[in-house]
């Protein structure tokens, strides 16, 4: 195959568009699609080669793959990482991220704002294998700092968190788990590889859950783990051959053609993200709305040094509890009720019943998440429609 190398001049938008791709003998211009499982080589001495790792050429596809080995660089570039794996799902990145890391007798440093499966991770799965976590408020860089052990490996945070938008000081966090001899992973679902930039910020690994803005159709699984390249080779790599939440081919090529157009989408989300957190804002029985790009964020001031637009998840509480909330839900026409997030619909949620229904009350009520929280992901209908579909829907929960 030919490749077409990265300009190092080329920017965002033609990265996103040009980056990582191999054309095969036929010159195609869209990224092929290399449906397959195995390959075929040309003599048995090229196999022995290949699996002893003298020869570069691809083996099985669980192990790596032409089309998602575009997605892999194209991913790299765009975050700035010396090189990158997909995964099968965001929760498969999440996961082989920190394991790859991490081996029995060895401590974790998490926020306690996580997405419920996050959490589950850090708090339930890693225990069971050795791995000992201590959950602190992500906000406070004194509890990171006061958490550290001589055993800590890892801290783990979101930022902005699910659901409820706290803002975590990159930089900072990543100072301290530096000078404990811990490593920063960032999962940066919220602010996408467009609008924030942890590895600049001081963090040694990022995670995606592809399925979210990257896909932004929600259309295909998948994730995706970033960071240097000795990290993804010694560490990532003979983890996730040998447990095999492999990204399919198809779903590489899906995420390849909808990088080309990511830059514009989450712009275009976060502009109308702004507006309809100002319109939620004004809304009778509408109160609590949280929004990083809003000036009333707790954090809006940190939240605008590390990230370039406020993005397009907006949290609020609808006055009257549970059933107030979901009579407003139920009373939507336009958005609908869905508990994914960066879509091209606008879709929303209930956590306390669906994201992070598997918290304890007590745990739900320190994060926030009240009954009466909803989560809204702005999608890229015009923004008075949805903005309209909101007020109605906040009119009819009012009475």
């Amino acid at each position: 195959m030919q490749d077409t190398p990265s300009k190092t001049s080329w920017r965002q938008r033609t990265r996103l568009v040009h980056g990582g791709t191999m054309r095969s003998q036929f010159g195609e211009t869209s990224e092929a699609m290399f449906l397959t499982s195995g390959y075929v080589y040309q003599s048995a001495e090229e196999a022995e080669a290949r699996f002893k790792g003298e020869d570069d050429g691809f083996i099985y596809s669980r192990f790596s793959n032409p089309t998602v080995g575009m997605f892999e660089q194209r991913m790299a570039e765009l975050e700035g990482a010396e090189a990158a794996w997909a995964t099968a799902t965001g929760m498969a990145a999440v996961s082989s991220a920190l394991l790859a890391m991490l081996k029995a007798g060895d401590h974790i440093v998490a926020a306690k704002a996580l997405f419920g499966s996050c959490r589950y991770i850090a708090e339930e799965m890693l225990p069971r294998f050795g791995v000992s976590c201590t959950l602190v408020d992500g906000r406070d860089s004194n509890a990171w700092q006061a958490a550290c052990r001589d055993n800590t490996k890892v801290f783990f945070l979101e930022s902005p968190t699910n659901p409820n938008l706290q803002v975590t000081d990159l930089k900072a966090v990543a100072d301290i788990a530096h000078k404990a001899g811990a490593r920063l992973v960032v999962d940066n679902v919220f602010a996408t590889p467009i609008l924030q930039h942890p590895l600049e910020l001081g963090a040694d690994v990022v995670v995606y859950s592809a399925t979210k803005h990257i896909d932004g159709q929600g259309r295909c699984l998948g994730g995706v783990i970033l960071g240097s390249q000795s990290y993804i080779e010694e560490e990532v790599k003979p983890l996730l051959r040998h447990t095999g939440p492999a990204m399919s081919p198809f779903n590489a090529w899906v995420m390849l053609k909808s990088l080309e157009t990511l830059d514009m989408r989450v712009r275009e989300h976060a502009r109308s993200g702004a507006c309809v957190a100002d319109h939620l804002a004004e809304q009778p029985g509408i109160e609590n709305v949280l929004y990083p790009g809003r000036r009333d964020h707790p954090q809006h001031t940190l939240a605008m040094a590390q990230m370039e637009m406020g993005g397009n998840i907006v949290a609020f509480d609808v006055r009257g509890g549970k059933q107030a909330a979901f009579k407003f839900l139920n009373a939507l026409q336009l958005v609908r009720i869905s508990n994914n997030l960066g879509d091209a619909k606008s879709l929303i949620t209930h956590p306390a019943t669906t994201t992070h229904q598997r918290l304890s009350p007590e745990a739900r009520a320190e994060l926030g998440i009240s009954d009466s929280c909803l989560r809204l992901s702005v999608g890229l209908e015009d923004a008075q429609d949805i903005c309209a579909d909101l007020a109605a829907a906040a009119q009819i929960a009012a009475r």
